[in-house]
C-alpha cells in the first residue's frame, strides 16, 4: 500500500486529472469491476459517503458472485461479453472509464478496455503489472488477443498485487492465505478520487459528493443528488 501511495504518484495524478476534467464537465465516470471481486473495486466508490455522485458502477450480474461463482467466472471469460454491458451503460464517445481488475487478462477486462477506447472513451486501468507480466500467455483465463489490461489503456495505475494475491504464510499450510487484491484496487479507486477533488478545489469547482444516509441531514443533501440523476446512472 505504501509502494502504491508513492511509486504510483504520477499515474494517479494523470487519473485523477481526467476525472476532474470529466466532474467538470458534467458527464459521469464509469468504473467497470469485471471480475467477481473486482466489482467490489466500482462498488467502492459508488453511493458512498464522501464520493462522488456522478459515478456510473457498471455492476454487472454476469459476472457477480451472488450469481454463482463457477458462473461469474466462466462469463468473465466469455469474449465479447463486455461489449454488450457497455452498449447497455451508454459508454461512449469522450466518456472516462476506469477498468478495476489486479489480474487484469480475462476476456471482460480486455474486451472492456478495447471496447471503451473503440468508442472514444478515455481508459484508466487499475491492475497488477507483475501479475500479467508473470503469467503464461497460454494461461486459460487469458484473452484470446493474450494481450494485458496494462498494455492498452490511456492511464496504468499498478495496484501492486503479487502473483497469487494472497500475502500470508502460515506455518504448516501450503497455501498462502490473506488475499490482497480488494484492498490494493480500494485503496486506489480512493486515492484517485480524492485526489480528483483536490484539483475541483483548486478550479473552484464544489462537485457533487454524497453524504451519510446514515448522518444529521444526510437524506435531504441526497435527495437533490437522486432527483439529478436518477436517470442517468442505471444503478441509482
Amino acid at each position: 500500500m505504501h509502494r502504491i501511495a508513492h511509486e504510483e504518484a504520477d499515474a494517479i495524478s494523470a487519473a485523477a486529472e481526467r476525472i476532474a476534467d470529466t466532474i467538470a464537465a458534467d458527464r459521469l465516470v464509469h468504473v467497470f469491476g469485471t471480475g467477481g471481486h473486482s466489482v467490489m473495486g466500482a462498488e467502492e466508490v459508488f453511493f458512498r459517503a464522501g464520493g462522488f455522485v456522478p459515478v456510473n458502477a457498471i455492476l454487472d450480474e454476469g459476472v457477480l458472485l451472488a450469481h454463482g461463482a463457477l458462473r461469474s467466472m466462466a462469463i468473465e471469460r466469455t469474449p465479447g461479453y463486455a461489449r454488450a454491458v457497455l452498449d447497455y451503460h451508454g459508454v461512449g464517445q469522450d466518456d472516462t472509464l476506469v477498468v478495476v481488475n489486479a489480474y487484469g487478462i480475462n476476456a471482460c477486462t480486455i474486451d472492456a478496455a478495447r471496447y471503451g477506447r473503440e468508442r472514444g472513451c478515455f481508459v484508466i486501468g487499475v491492475t497488477s503489472v507483475a501479475i500479467q507480466r508473470g503469467l503464461s500467455p497460454e494461461h486459460p483465463a487469458r484473452h484470446p488477443s493474450k494481450q494485458n489490461l496494462c498494455d492498452i489503456v490511456d492511464v496504468l495505475v499498478d495496484c501492486k498485487v503479487p502473483m497469487g494475491d494472497a500475502l500470508v504464510d502460515v506455518e504448516g499450510i501450503t497455501q498462502k492465505v490473506g488475499a490482497s487484491s480488494t484492498f490494493c484496487n480500494a485503496l486506489v479507486m480512493n486515492l484517485v478520487m480524492v485526489s480528483a477533488v483536490e484539483r475541483l478545489a483548486e478550479r473552484g469547482v464544489d462537485p457533487p459528493i454524497w453524504q451519510s444516509a446514515n448522518s444529521p441531514g444526510g437524506d435531504a443533501a441526497n435527495a437533490r443528488h437522486v432527483e439529478r440523476y436518477r436517470d442517468r446512472i442505471k444503478k441509482l
